[in-house]
């Protein structure tokens, strides 16, 4: 080969390379995030957003008074299934777990997802009163932020996007779930994830659920909760005394428990949260239950400290029936799984976590990462890229009854700005 055609072709090599060097710093999460919010169309849906405030105002007062106790969210999701629809969302329809979605359809021809999720129900159990308190823009009631907000804030997100017409290369399914909250176990994403009729597009998840939108949940922090009723032949407290008693097991199950040394790093935790039974107080109990929860950021540790505590429960068992008569009958324990939730982490490298990262410091907001457990300890445990984000404004006093979230105005239309574009980058923005 001759001299000149080496350098013509060492030539075309440093041009392809250089060019293939622009194209990704052009695909950089920060070049995406910039380029879509520079956008005429982007500027067209912010100011939808602050046309639409009163509007997403009447709806979280309306969806907040909508009572939705753990596995009875049917009557919130049939007011939010009329509002995704409102909203103009496709194919809006409602799972058999219960889970309300509509699907906004982006211009790749529908072989990629991103599901986009905030949670229906709340902690709070029937016959709570939820009604809204008003003190200027302060609103107060129990659920109004958890996770309330973020349903309302998702709807004008979906209003804003239409009304621009804005688009995107992936669908985007936006759900409304149940079962979030405390034994519902996460049951409304698992259905979503591994029998929803979705489950094989859904690439990539997004759940809305927190407060300060600069801080993310990337890390899935696991659990395992247990229900354990310990039996026994009961009687009366003087006259049968000396007899076996279930409260008497199960006090020791718990001070073996509460002895347990489990390591900071990662972190894990336990604890007794509910303890019940008996029937009267000069009678041996028939039978008694303790519920406990156990959280660890190692699936290792989990395993380990659930290991520990059966193993606690059978010895107390065992002890008691050696203590005293088992004329009339043993002690058992029922020990019964009620939750289980999934622990893992989607990477600081992954696409989703530099997008979202990139859309938050765009903003002015410090990215921040943290383990919890939300919807996305399921996909994080599938292997799917899923991150937790906030519903933004200041609020404060989640899962009590004075749980109040302050919607004034302009923090509350950026809120919804933040969303729209974390939507839009991570679901490919032409």
């Amino acid at each position: 080969m001759s001299t000149h055609r080496v350098t013509a072709v060492n030539g075309l090599c440093a041009l392809a390379l250089l060019a293939g060097a622009l194209v990704a710093e052009a695909q950089t999460p920060d070049a995406v995030v910039q380029r879509i919010k520079a956008g005429a169309p982007f500027q067209q849906a912010a100011a939808f957003l602050d046309s639409d405030y009163d509007r997403f105002v009447r709806e979280l007062i309306a969806l907040t008074e909508i009572p939705a106790p753990p596995f009875k969210e049917d009557a919130r999701g049939a007011a939010y299934l009329k509002m995704l629809q409102d909203a103009g969302l496709t194919d809006v329809e409602r799972d058999p777990e219960g889970n309300v979605m509509g699907v906004w359809k982006g211009v790749g021809g529908g072989t990629s997802m991103l599901a986009v999720l905030s949670h229906l129900d709340t902690v709070f159990p029937e016959g709570t009163n939820v009604t809204v308190k008003k003190n200027g823009t302060r609103l107060s009631a129990p659920g109004i932020g958890d996770d309330t907000r973020a349903l309302a804030m998702m709807l004008t997100a979906i209003r804003a996007m239409r009304a621009a017409k804005l688009q995107t290369r992936d669908d985007i399914l936006f759900v409304g779930n149940v079962g979030e909250e405390g034994e519902g176990d996460l049951r409304g994403v698992k259905y979503l994830l591994t029998k929803g009729k979705y489950k094989d597009r859904i690439r990539q998840m997004v759940a809305i659920d927190g407060g300060d939108q600069g801080n993310m949940t990337t890390g899935a922090l696991g659990s395992k909760r247990y229900r354990v009723t310990f039996k026994g032949p009961g009687g009366h407290s003087y006259g049968a005394f000396g007899l076996v008693s279930p409260s008497l097991a199960m006090g020791n199950a718990i001070a073996k428990f509460s002895r347990v040394q489990v390591p900071t790093k990662p972190k894990t935790t336990f604890n007794v949260g509910v303890v019940g039974g008996g029937t009267s107080v000069n009678s041996i109990p028939v039978d008694v239950f303790m519920e406990v929860d156990m959280r660890s950021e190692s699936p290792q540790e989990l395993l380990k400290i659930e290991a520990t505590f059966k193993q606690l429960v059978a010895q107390a068992v065992d002890e008691e029936n050696k203590a005293r008569s088992i004329e009339l009958g043993s002690i058992s324990a029922d020990v019964k799984l009620i939750g289980d939730r999934p622990s893992g982490k989607t990477g600081d490298d992954t696409i989703l976590v530099q997008t979202v990262t990139s859309v938050v410091k765009s903003y002015g907001l410090t990215p921040s990462y943290e383990t919890s457990s939300t919807d996305s300890n399921i996909p994080i445990s599938m292997g799917i890229p899923a991150v937790t984000i906030g519903r933004g404004g200041p609020g404060g006093r989640g899962h009590s009854l004075d749980e109040w979230t302050d919607v004034e105005k302009k923090g509350a239309v950026r809120a919804a700005e933040v969303a729209v574009t974390i939507f839009l980058a991570n679901a490919g923005a032409p």
